[in-house]
C-alpha cells in the first residue's frame, strides 16, 4: 500500500480549513456511544490485526453506502474524544468501496508526534466527525463512506467514481483532554481573580475591583489532575487564557482553536513555574508580577508593567518527533 504521512492526508489533497464545532462539549465520564452504526452496511467489512500496524481489510464488494456506517472493531479505554477541536493522534487506511483495494494509508510507524484533530480531518472527510465522537484511545473504528460523507475533491483525487464508497480504518492512538480534569481543589480567593467555567470547561476570569496587583508571583491549583506530571521535559499541550490585572477582556486565548504546545523555556518565567511539577489534567491560574512576566517592555495589547493572570488547562504532554522528521 502507498505510504504518505497524516500531514499530507490531511492538508495535500484538497484545500484545508477548519470546521465550525458539530461534537458535543461534555466530558468524557457522560460521554455515550453507539458500537454500532448502519449495521447492514458494516457486516460487509472485516477488519483484522494489531492496531499499531496497518490492518487488513477484507470488503464483500461493490460495497455501496448510502448514509455513514462505523463500528468499533477495538474499543480502547483512553481519553474520549468530545470536541471536534480535540487533539489526537492518529492512523488512517482507506479502500475502495468498489473493489476492496486499498487506497492509501498513514505512516503507522508509531510516531506520537503528528497531532491533527477531527476537524482538519472533516475538511476532506466530513464523516469522521461522526465517526470519532465518543471514541477512545486505543481504538480501532472502521468506517463505511457514502459519497455525502467525503470532500468535495476528495472522489476525484483518488480517481474515484462519483457514486463510490470508501472504506476507512481509523486507529486512534491518543487522545489528549479536552480541558483539565480532576477534583476540585480549594483555594484562598481573598483579593485573588474569580474564575468561572462554562460546560464546555472554558474559563472565565474577574479581576477584583479595585484590588491592588500582588507584588509576587501566585500559583493555584484550581483542578488536581492524575496525568503525568509536567517536568520541561516534553512540550506541554495547554488551553489558556491571559487578563491584565485591571482589564476587562483577555488579551489571549486559545479556546477558540485546539489549545498550544509550550515549552517551559519558551514563555515567561511565571508561566513556566506555574506548569512545572502539574499533573496533566490539572487546570491552574498564576498571577505574575512584571518581574516575571514582560517588565517594563510593552507587549502587542499587554502595556509595560503589567501584572498578568493566566489560566492554564493542561491537556498532555507532546511526543518528541523523531530525529528523521525535525528540521
Amino acid at each position: 500500500m502507498r505510504k504518505i504521512p497524516v500531514a499530507l492526508v490531511v492538508l495535500g489533497l484538497v484545500t484545508v480549513g477548519l470546521t465550525g464545532c458539530s461534537l458535543s462539549s461534555s466530558s468524557s465520564a457522560d460521554c455515550s456511544r453507539t458500537p454500532v452504526a448502519n449495521p447492514d452496511v458494516m457486516k460487509l467489512i472485516d477488519v483484522t490485526g494489531d492496531t499499531d500496524s496497518e490492518p487488513k481489510v477484507d470488503v464483500y464488494t461493490p460495497l455501496h453506502a448510502s448514509h455513514l456506517g462505523y463500528e468499533d472493531v477495538v474499543t480502547g479505554d483512553g481519553t474520549a474524544i468530545t470536541s471536534d477541536d480535540q487533539l489526537m493522534v492518529m492512523d488512517v487506511s482507506l479502500f475502495s468501496g468498489a473493489t476492496g483495494d486499498p487506497i492509501v494509508a498513514t505512516a503507522y510507524d508509531g510516531d506520537l508526534s503528528r497531532v491533527t484533530s477531527p476537524s482538519q480531518w472533516a475538511t476532506n472527510f466530513p464523516g469522521f466527525e461522526t465517526a470519532l465522537e465518543c471514541a477512545t484511545a486505543g481504538s480501532r473504528v472502521a468506517v463505511a463512506l457514502s459519497p455525502d460523507d467525503l470532500g468535495a475533491d476528495v472522489a476525484s483525487s483518488f480517481q474515484l467514481a462519483a457514486d463510490d464508497s470508501v472504506v476507512a480504518v481509523l486507529d486512534v492512538h491518543k487522545v489528549y483532554l479536552a480541558s483539565a480534569t480532576g477534583a476540585l481543589q480549594f483555594n484562598s480567593g481573598f483579593g485573588l481573580p474569580s474564575v468561572v467555567r462554562a460546560p464546555g470547561g472554558r474559563p472565565g476570569i474577574t479581576i477584583p475591583s479595585g484590588t491592588p496587583a500582588p507584588k509576587d508571583l501566585v500559583i493555584q491549583t484550581l483542578i488536581k489532575g492524575d496525568g503525568e506530571k509536567v517536568t520541561g521535559d516534553q512540550p506541554v499541550r495547554v488551553h489558556y487564557t491571559g487578563v491584565v490585572w485591571g482589564a476587562d477582556e483577555a488579551f489571549d486565548t486559545t479556546w477558540d482553536g485546539s489549545g498550544a504546545s509550550v515549552t517551559l523555556d519558551g514563555v515567561v518565567p511565571g508561566f513556566a513555574k506555574a506548569l512545572e511539577g502539574q499533573t496533566v489534567g490539572s487546570q491552574v491560574m498564576v498571577v505574575i508580577p512584571p518581574s516575571q512576566g514582560y517588565g517594563d517592555e510593552e507587549k502587542a495589547s499587554i502595556p509595560a508593567n503589567s501584572t498578568l493572570v493566566f489560566v492554564i488547562d493542561i491537556l498532555g504532554l507532546d511526543a518528541e518527533a523523531p530525529a528523521s522528521d525535525q528540521g
